[in-house]
């Protein structure tokens, strides 16, 4: 028998139950979300709401909520609990007296003035104070009161998930504060995407860019699109085969130390570098994806969507490897890896399953380091510790994963682009596990994702120096 608790019912209290004097009441209290919500669903974006800086040079030296706020205040609860559901507004009167600020506790209440019983309407007087009993608003409010009665379940309010997409790109830009700019091949940039992707890389500081592709061809595009490259060093070769090479090259050698995609295909760029022993390092080269999920509270990385097509049990070993010691660069002291497969149990059938499990035994014996893993897990189940708890997994990692290991390519490449496409995520990613990292963009990528993805590599090409100027960047941060 399936037992589920009573919902909360919600009910009105009609004009003939309604006597002169009577009165409600309701508790808020202000959250930066609250103001972030109201401005978004208003479009109400005056800086002396939604900017500290400027609202400090106010005459309320802060932030406040819209005035209006603490009105919808009055109206949430003349609709929800008095009269209640059937209330009809017929005209409010306001006046706001004191600011309201985040963390102010605000007790609105109502109390009825007046009825008119042939209009069945009902004026009452509206009263907002905090916590400290000032009054920041008060008013009239004038309704049309319900005459039959109404008992119906509570309806949640929808939540409001506030995303804001250039806020978390400066966020991860400040990643980079006091690191000073790599020297970058940036390898056939002939489109201009790429080309500018990397000049806006210099330009925030992260790269020194070397252009390496036809200096003809990326002369006349850089004319075309308006892109300056003026100081810019720029290695003329015939096709985009010989930009990878020279730019592998260049990184054996130790001249650049990271590179970046431009327009060529990936395997070509990545063939030069395997084909170079100087930037082995013994372990298997492997991409990382990071996305800003707006329904996340936290940076997913998720591993390997875009390199290993059907990777064995030792490439996974690398693959996750390779993302844990980057999620450490990042700043995530124990990574949580959440290794996927169709379902959190191991079934002999589905083979994701069975390297879920052998994986984390090695984790366990000490062959993959710096994290905690878990699995097999159901993807649900590693971000979701709702979906944990109802199927009683019981886990550090379950509803709370920083990385996600995806079975192979196929399915990383589906659930990277669902998040992108779907759930609007912003993404960024590098190619890890040579001796210097490779910022990896799509010919799809924006302009914010391919300056994140050269500050994610220049995380990573800065990490593994070892010099004093490192050491004291790090110590810094």
């Amino acid at each position: 028998m399936n037992m589920t608790s009573p919902p909360e019912w919600i009910e009105n209290i009609t004009y003939d139950e309604i006597s002169l004097g009577q009165s409600a009441r309701l508790l808020r209290t202000l959250t930066l979300a609250d103001i972030q919500a109201f401005a978004a669903v208003s479009g109400d974006t005056n800086p002396a709401h939604l900017n500290p800086q400027y609202a400090n040079g106010t005459l309320f030296h802060g932030v406040i909520a819209h005035g209006l706020w603490g009105g919808s205040l009055i109206s949430a609860l003349l609709g929800t609990q008095f009269p209640g559901p059937g209330t009809i507004y017929l005209e409010q009167v306001l006046h706001f007296t004191k600011p309201v600020r985040i963390g102010d506790t605000l007790t609105v209440t109502v109390t009825v003035i007046r009825k008119d019983d042939s209009a069945k309407q009902v004026e009452l007087d509206c009263q907002v104070v905090n916590q400290k009993g000032e009054r920041v608003l008060n008013g009239t409010a004038r309704v049309l009161a319900p005459t039959l009665k109404i008992r119906l379940p509570k309806i949640n309010a929808p939540q409001i998930q506030l995303f804001d997409p250039e806020a978390r790109f400066k966020e991860l830009l400040s990643l980079g504060d006091g690191m000073p700019a790599v020297r970058c091949a940036v390898v056939h940039p002939c489109d201009v995407e790429s080309l500018s992707g990397a000049m806006d890389s210099a330009r925030h500081g992260l790269i020194v860019p070397v252009l390496i592709g036809p200096e003809v061809r990326l002369r006349h595009l850089a004319e075309e699109a308006g892109i300056d490259l003026t100081g810019i060093e720029i290695i003329s070769v015939p096709h985009s085969h010989a930009s990878a090479e020279k730019a592998a090259d260049l990184a054996a050698a130790g001249e650049v130390e990271l590179l970046m995609k431009g327009s060529l295909h990936t395997d070509e760029l990545i063939h030069a570098v395997l084909a170079r022993p100087a930037l082995h390092t013994g372990r298997r080269m492997s991409h990382v994806f990071r996305f800003d999920v707006p329904l996340y509270p936290k940076p997913l990385l998720i591993t390997d969507a875009a390199l290993n097509i059907h990777p064995s049990l030792q490439e996974k070993v690398d693959i996750i490897q390779n993302a844990i010691d980057f999620a450490r660069i990042m700043g995530i002291g124990c990574p949580k890896v959440a290794i996927l497969s169709a379902v959190e149990t191991v079934n002999p059938n589905i083979p994701s399953t069975l390297d879920a499990a052998a994986l984390c035994k090695m984790a366990d014996r000490g062959q993959i380091t710096g994290g905690v893993l878990d699995g097999p897990l159901a993807f649900d189940n590693a971000v979701s510790a709702h979906a944990a708890q109802i199927k009683h997994i019981s886990s550090a990692v379950a509803g709370d994963a920083d990385i996600l290991v995806v079975p192979d390519l196929e399915s990383g490449n589906m659930l990277a682009k669902q998040l992108e496409y779907l759930a609007g995520a912003t993404g960024s990613g590098l190619v890890l596990g040579a001796r210097v990292p490779i910022a990896l963009t799509s010919r799809a990528d924006g302009p914010m994702s391919r300056v994140a993805s050269a500050l994610l590599a220049q995380l990573a090409a800065y990490n593994a120096r070892g010099d004093a100027t490192h050491q004291a960047w790090k110590a810094s941060v």
